[in-house]
C-alpha cells in the first residue's frame, strides 16, 4: 500500500505518541484562543461548548492522514475542505486564507516543538520532512502561496504570529471554557505545558510566563512513560472522559 506518510517518518513517531500529541494539543489549545479568526470557531459554537473535544477532533483528523494509505489521507483532507466549505455557505463568507495557513502552520511548527522538548532535537532534513508532510496537506486543501522549502517557511511563520494573533475577548472566554472542562489542577498543568512549547510571543500575549517546573522532571518521566507511575501522569493530564482517546493515542489509528 501506498501510504501518504511512509513508514519509518519522523512524522509518524511525532504524532504515534501520546506525550507528544498532548503537547501539540496544548500548543494549539494556546493559538486557537489567540488567532484573529478565532471567531469562525464560535460562530458554529462547537469551541466554546467542549473545547477538548473539537480540539480532539482536529488531532484525530491529523492522525488519521498520517496513517493512512493515499487514497484514504486525501478522502480526509478532502473531508475536512467540505467541513469547512459548508460553514463558510452557512455563514454566507469565506474563511480567509491566512486563517487556514495559520492552523497548517500551528501543525508543523507544534509537531517540531513538541517532539524536541520531550525527544532529540530534529535534523534539518527531518523538520523539512514534517514541513513536507503538512505542506502537502494544506495543497490538497487548496491552499495557494505556501511556501516551498522548511527555511522559506521560517520568517513566514513569524509574520503570521505577529499579524494574526491577538489578546481578545474570545481569548479570556475560551481559557476559562479550558478551566472550566478541566479542572483547577489539570487547567494548572496545560498552562505549564504550553510554557515549554509555544513561541515567546504567544507567551507573552497569554501572560504565561517563563519558568515551569515541568522541564527539569521531563528527563526522568522519560525514563518512566512506559511504567505505571508514567501512565497515571498522561491520563491526569485531561478528564476521565478522555482516557480511551489518551490511550488510543499511543496507537496507530485503525483507519489506515
Amino acid at each position: 500500500m501506498e501510504y501518504f506518510v511512509k513508514q519509518g517518518s519522523v512524522v509518524r513517531a511525532i504524532w504515534g505518541k501520546a506525550d507528544t500529541v498532548l503537547f501539540i494539543f496544548a500548543g494549539a489549545a494556546a493559538e486557537f484562543a489567540l488567532n484573529k479568526a478565532v471567531d469562525w470557531l464560535y460562530f458554529t459554537g462547537r469551541l466554546p461548548a467542549d473545547p477538548l473535544a473539537r480540539l480532539f477532533s482536529t488531532v484525530e483528523y491529523a492522525r488519521r492522514i498520517v496513517y493512512s494509505g493515499q487514497a484514504e489521507a486525501e478522502q480526509a483532507i478532502d473531508t475536512i475542505a467540505a467541513i469547512h466549505g459548508a460553514v463558510e455557505a452557512q455563514r454566507g463568507m469565506a474563511i480567509p486564507d491566512w486563517a487556514y495557513r495559520d492552523v497548517l502552520f500551528l501543525l508543523i511548527d507544534y509537531s517540531i516543538r513538541s517532539f524536541e522538548v520531550l525527544e532529540r532535537p530534529l535534523t534539518l532534513a527531518e523538520k523539512q520532512e514534517i514541513f513536507d508532510v503538512f505542506a502537502r496537506v494544506g495543497r490538497r486543501m487548496g491552499m495557494v502561496n505556501l511556501p516551498h522549502t522548511y527555511a522559506e517557511w521560517l520568517p513566514i511563520r513569524q509574520q503570521h504570529l505577529a499579524a494574526d494573533l491577538e489578546h481578545s475577548r474570545f481569548t479570556a472566554d475560551l481559557y476559562q471554557q479550558y478551566r472550566k472542562h478541566l479542572g483547577p489542577f489539570r487547567y494548572w498543568l496545560l498552562r505549564h505545558a504550553q510554557r515549554l512549547v509555544v513561541p515567546v510571543h504567544v507567551r507573552n500575549l497569554l501572560h504565561l510566563g517563563s519558568g515551569s517546573w515541568v522541564r527539569p522532571v521531563l528527563p526522568l518521566y522519560r525514563l518512566t512513560q512506559q511504567l505505571p507511575p508514567g501512565r497515571w501522569a498522561k491520563a491526569a493530564l485531561l478528564p476521565p472522559d478522555y482516557k480511551a482517546h489518551i490511550l488510543a493515542l499511543d496507537q496507530e489509528p485503525a483507519l489506515r
